[in-house]
């Protein structure tokens, strides 16, 4: 008698439901792989957390907490000073010196500013025409911004020198009696001033060189079509297109100018009879600047610059994106 074979019946949908690998079996295979990525993630960000952590966080927490507290030379070892809330600040603020040296702060920062952005846009407009030893001529304008910033300021010391310096020497060449620019009361900010001004021209260069190259050549190509004059295409192409980048650099200008301490303090030193002294510089003075410092006020004086160039900051955030939502 003959068996008969018995074919097996192909599964049926339910079976190879049943037999088919869950979602939680592939979401197994790629959980591993999701943290490997954000385990790579971390150890990427890890090195710039660290750095934040140590360079700008601790210091910030650091000064913040000389400020409320009376910190002596004893105290600032044996970390014992008494908490004094806002009485550095209120030292600081009726002290006959806070008056001149912010008056001087607002004087050589708005001036510089207004110096430097003025000749850099005139001189990044200049070189953006193509000409021979245009290159070169802009990688010589860069010298004053890649020296070193005591080389520099020593370099406009000797040059301001009432007795010795090349620039009384030019003024009595042409019949002009020698100025004291550096112990005059009268002149000292603004030859430290003057040399801040030389010192930051390159930065703007640089800066709004490169808004001007991003700027389309056809627009100037339509407006000259329309009969626009040289002064017509800068003041309603060049000028209106450069505004965002023009707004970045007068803020990080800003930032920079307000905290300059060393060609101050190199070429002055904040005197004569405090004439240029500054905020940054007074602020150094107070804490490392004298036998037995005042730790808890000149960090005061330090917080105080960083609330007013993060005032600045925060109108400059809200007015791009005031920008942007228009």
């Amino acid at each position: 008698m003959k068996h008969a074979t018995q074919t097996p019946a192909p599964p049926t949908a339910a079976g190879r439901r049943e037999r088919a690998p869950g979602p939680q079996s592939g979401g197994d295979r790629g959980a591993p792989v999701r943290r490997s990525g954000q385990w790579a993630a971390w150890a990427f960000l890890a090195p710039v957390v660290v750095y934040l952590l140590a360079f700008y966080v601790y210091p910030l927490y650091r000064n913040v907490d000389l400020s409320l507290r009376n910190y002596t030379v004893r105290s600032f070892v044996q970390g014992d000073a008494p908490f004094t809330g806002l009485a550095n600040y209120g030292k600081a603020v009726r002290d006959a010196t806070f008056g001149p040296a912010l008056w001087h702060t607002v004087v050589f920062t708005v001036v510089s500013l207004a110096f430097q952005f003025t000749i850099g846009l005139a001189l990044a407009v200049f070189f953006t025409r193509n000409f021979r030893l245009s290159a070169t001529l802009r990688a010589l304008f860069l010298v004053p911004w890649l020296l070193p910033l005591i080389v520099s300021s020593s370099t406009w010391s000797w040059m301001l020198n009432s007795e010795s310096g090349v620039v009384n020497a030019v003024l009595a060449a042409v019949g002009i009696d020698p100025v004291n620019w550096l112990t005059s009361p009268d002149w000292s900010l603004w030859s430290v001033t003057i040399a801040n001004i030389w010192i930051g021209i390159p930065f703007n260069l640089v800066v709004l060189y490169s808004g001007l190259q991003a700027i389309p050549s056809h627009i100037y190509e339509a407006a000259a079509l329309d009969g626009a004059s040289a002064w017509q295409r800068f003041w309603r192409v060049t000028f209106p297109l450069l505004r965002p980048v023009s707004a970045i650099t007068l803020l990080l200008g800003l930032v920079y100018t307000l905290k300059v301490f060393d060609i101050i303090w190199i070429m002055t030193k904040g005197g004569p009879s405090d004439a240029s002294t500054t905020l940054a510089t007074w602020s150094y003075r107070l804490g490392f600047g004298n036998m037995l410092p005042s730790f808890g006020p000149g960090a005061a004086v330090g917080n105080l610059l960083i609330v007013i160039a993060l005032v600045f900051g925060l109108v400059y955030i809200r007015v791009q994106r005031r920008q942007g939502a228009a």
